[in-house]
């Protein structure tokens, strides 16, 4: 005697559980309001709010003038609905590139008229840019302004996700949401390593054409934003302004040498270093940094 088969509509609600248990989790929209900042995590397809951002105000980013006028221009433009660009900030090490960017996201944020949407900033990690795509579908409704941020990129010589970078920028073909803009930092002008370009030009059929299809990357940005490196008297400057923002006790007599010395063991001079040396002084002078 053969087993009698289950009903069908059992059936069917089996097949229903198996293909919802398949199917990718619903996309999860956060509560905008609940911060400025925001980090991408595209394994949950979920934006994590950030309570409290890392940043430096900005009247003490120094020798960086042009860049932060630029940046701060084309940022504004953005928040208040008008034509603006992708930026590309690239240079020296620790001369405050991603720390412009978030204090340009919190001054122009808090400059914003009452009942304006906001301005998000909205941090993409380097591993994570062939989600691009599918962040920029999350938020393209949205009445929010977002700058999405990747800090550090750069590709290496195998990497290809260079191609869903270029073409996310591009927007395909429904171009890039009118919400949203992209700032990336670098130490490379045209993110990749010169010899990956030099290797293109050796083995391609037709040189010139691949060589143009790896720098074209940096032309999907429309603001180059150079960083070098500070002088001594900028340098200078940079720790005496922390010094006096931080209400730090010491005299110029005494933390200029320090500071030189300072500098020279290190090998460099830059915002990181200024600021490295400002938390040593601080500490052996008894003083708290909030």
């Amino acid at each position: 005697m053969r087993n009698a088969s289950p009903p069908l509509h059992e059936t069917l609600l089996r097949i229903a559980s198996a293909l919802e248990r398949l199917a990718p989790p619903a996309e999860h929209v956060p509560d905008f309001t609940q911060a400025q900042a925001f980090v991408w995590s595209p394994e949950r397809a979920t934006l994590q709010a950030v309570p409290k951002v890392n940043r430096v105000d900005l009247p003490l980013l120094h020798g960086i003038d042009r860049s932060r006028d630029t940046l701060l221009e084309n940022t504004r433009r953005f928040a208040q609905g008008l034509p603006a660009n992708n930026a590309l900030l690239w240079g020296a090490r620790g001369m405050g590139k991603s720390s412009l960017v978030k204090a340009a996201h919190a001054d122009v944020d808090a400059a914003l008229p009452p009942g304006h949407p906001g301005l998000k900033l909205i941090e993409i990690h380097r591993e994570d840019i062939d989600s691009l795509p599918r962040l920029m579908t999350l938020l393209r409704t949205r009445p929010e302004r977002f700058i999405l941020f990747c800090d550090d990129l750069s590709f290496d010589f195998d990497d290809t996700s260079y191609k869903s970078l270029k073409a996310a920028l591009d927007g395909g073909i429904e171009g890039r949401p009118d919400n949203v803009v992209f700032y990336a930092t670098s130490n490379r002008r045209h993110l990749l390593p010169r010899d990956m370009i030099e290797n293109e030009r050796s083995t391609a059929i037709n040189p010139s054409e691949a060589v143009q299809e790896k720098v074209s990357l940096s032309d999907r940005f429309g603001l180059w934003l150079g960083f070098h490196n500070c002088s001594q008297d900028e340098f200078l400057a940079m720790v005496e302004g922390y010094l006096r923002h931080h209400a730090i006790p010491a005299a110029t007599d005494e933390w200029r040498p320090q500071a030189l010395e300072w500098a020279t063991t290190r090998g460099s001079r830059s915002g990181r270093v200024a600021w490295q040396f400002v938390q040593d002084i601080a500490g052996r002078k008894g003083v708290v940094l909030g």
